[in-house]
């Protein structure tokens, strides 16, 4: 049906426009985490000096980790004021708090300068990058779905793009500065540069969602005076089925961003490959997410992600096994390629598949809390669990057990979705 729909110019531009508006929000944001996770060794080093190396690299991820326990509470504060003040409003709130947070990190002192104190700042950053990126996919969803004229699931696709950018950008930063500068330049100063660099999108950004239209379908539609509640009360079966659906595109993010502290510290690989693997799976998602929306356009949602789901439960054990097995650069880089591939089938369609689930006057909050409990509770803690199974099982597959545990939980959430909210 979507073909026959016709298109004026004028919605064409505004849709146009509102890709990249949310493309740029989403490039901050997960920029930001991405070059976080990146630099995990070396800023567990700086800040946790302290501490011996596999505890301190768990404080730092607990950092991380802890950071995501907020993004909940953003989802339900910003989604709220999206569904209550407009999308556009909400979208420029977001972008603020979220350069904010980037700030904070880049100039924190370190443990040598301030002592814990340092630990201190960076928590408080992670804090309030958590707190803004709860309220971001979900506004910026909303404002994509609802302002696309036809090809839902291609439109809201490029949020997922936007995310294979920022691991391609702060993985080739990653690549570049452990092979450009010495070890005492890129412990010292030279890992604050991409969270420098991350703050030049801002401005940017700020000044495109300024020029925004509100959505027609907001402004026709009505209004709930607590929509939080609505959700909580009312449709509370789709919060937690599409909580577990987020489980493999979450999962299969902070794996590949867990890869260059994985290769360092268990498969003694030098952290150049996993980077440059994430240039590839980065470069995979930015090409291939467009074409996977275009196909759930097609086909649905549902579908294309629950093939992606079963592909992921089968090849993960497998994929492991080969880089334990073969430690090598090459076998790592294209382990974290099809790990890319997986995350591009299965995390394109899913901000469509969301956004059909939750009715206008709550769509802001529902993708809001639905999208940061999953990435919660099955994605942001992921690296502090895989840190944490790796020294207690001591088995280098224990991550692939964790990742088929996750594919299970999002074919359940699935499976729901499908039969009971009828999203075929």
């Amino acid at each position: 049906m979507a073909d026959v729909i016709t298109v004026t110019p004028q919605q064409l531009a505004a849709a146009k426009k509102a890709v990249i508006s949310s493309s740029i929000g989403a490039a901050l944001e997960w920029f930001d985490i991405i070059v976080y996770a990146t630099f995990a060794v070396v800023i567990a080093e700086n800040f946790y000096p302290e501490s011996d190396g596999t505890f301190a690299l768990m404080l730092t991820f607990a950092t991380f980790a802890i950071s995501y326990l907020i993004r909940p509470l953003g989802g339900m504060v910003l989604g709220s004021y999206a569904d209550r003040k407009g999308r556009k409003n909400a979208l420029t709130l977001t972008l603020l708090l979220m350069m904010l947070g980037t700030l904070i990190m880049a100039v924190a002192p370190t443990y040598a300068q301030v002592g814990v104190w340092g630990a201190v700042i960076i928590l408080i950053s992670r804090l309030v990058q958590g707190f803004s990126a709860g309220g971001e996919f979900g506004t910026a969803t909303a404002f994509l779905i609802e302002t696309a004229p036809n090809r839902k699931a291609f439109y809201s696709s490029w949020q997922v793009a936007a995310q294979g950018a920022s691991m391609l950008l702060a993985s080739a930063f990653g690549f570049a500065l452990t092979q450009w500068l010495s070890t005492e330049a890129l412990y010292s100063w030279g890992w604050r540069v991409p969270f420098f660099v991350g703050l030049l999108i801002g401005p940017v950004g700020l000044y495109i969602r300024a020029r925004l239209d509100e959505t027609e379908e907001f402004i026709k539609g009505e209004k709930e005076h607590a929509p939080l509640k609505v959700l909580l009360v009312n449709h509370y079966g789709r919060l937690l089925a599409g909580s577990a659906v987020i489980g493999v595109a979450t999962i299969s993010v902070y794996m590949i961003l867990y890869m260059p502290t994985f290769a360092v510290k268990n498969l003694h690989i030098p952290a150049t490959a996993a980077f440059l693997g994430g240039v590839v799976a980065g470069l995979v998602a930015l090409v291939g997410v467009p074409f996977v929306g275009h196909l759930a356009d097609r086909v649905g949602p549902a579908k294309v992600m629950t093939y992606a789901a079963i592909a992921a439960l089968l090849l993960a054990w497998p994929l492991f096994q080969l880089m334990v097995t073969n430690p090598t650069v090459p076998m790592l880089i294209i382990v974290i390629a099809l790990l890319g591939v997986l995350m591009a089938f299965y995390f394109g369609p899913l901000p469509a598949l969301l956004s059909s689930m939750f009715p206008s006057s709550i769509r802001g909050t529902g993708l809001a809390v639905t999208y940061n409990v999953g990435v919660t509770l099955l994605g942001g803690i992921a690296p502090l669990v895989l840190t944490w199974l790796l020294s207690v099982t001591g088995s280098l597959n224990a991550p692939s057990l964790y990742y088929m545990a996750i594919a299970v939980i999002s074919l359940v959430g699935l499976y729901f979705v499908r039969t009971r909210y009828n999203q075929r």
